[in-house]
């Protein structure tokens, strides 16, 4: 992994954490908008545009903007500590976690674009894919086919959530009196 991706991580991580320890709730929601955008951005370097628009319009977008309309519509609790207390055994336990993830899975991770992935390694599954798709879907294209016919469902599934996203904050907009 490159040196971009690392700090990336590292910025999710630090996002993460802050959005757990921050008391003030309009201090959490902005950290959490910035980790949505994180996770987006990594998603988007690691090759997975629909799963990065699908987080930055709803991770970033839709429940920032959710969220922040509830604190404007309610009250905003006062805090006298910005930060809550931080609990040594469970940061030691969660941070021996993360460590052990970073010395060993980290290293294993392919490199992004490398030839060596398990999909350019196995050509027999990439040629069934470009081969195959138009006689068993009736689609020229082999990335629409792959979308639409063999992960139909799941990507049936994001369209709703995308939906319901969209409608509900429609519904929370058209509801605001703006003066």
């Amino acid at each position: 992994m490159s040196l971009f991706a690392y700090s990336l991580a590292v910025f999710i991580l630090v996002t993460a954490v802050a959005t757990a320890l921050f008391r003030d709730v309009l201090s959490v929601i902005i950290v959490f908008g910035a980790y949505s955008l994180g996770m987006a951005i990594l998603y988007t370097f690691l090759l997975a545009p629909d799963v990065a628009m699908t987080e930055a319009a709803i991770g970033a977008g839709v429940t920032t903007l959710l969220l922040l309309l509830t604190i404007a519509r309610t009250t905003r609790p006062t805090t006298d500590r910005l930060r809550e207390r931080i609990h040594v055994p469970g940061v030691v336990a969660v941070g021996a976690f993360v460590l052990v993830l970073c010395t060993v899975v980290l290293p294993e991770m392919y490199p992004v674009g490398s030839l060596e992935t398990p999909v350019w390694s196995n050509p027999e599954v990439t040629q069934h894919y470009i081969t195959e798709t138009y006689e068993q879907t009736g689609v020229e294209n082999a990335v629409t086919s792959v979308l639409a016919a063999y992960r139909g469902f799941d990507t049936f599934g994001e369209a709703v959530v995308v939906f319901a996203a969209g409608v509900s904050t429609l519904v929370v907009l058209k509801r605001e009196v703006f003066a």
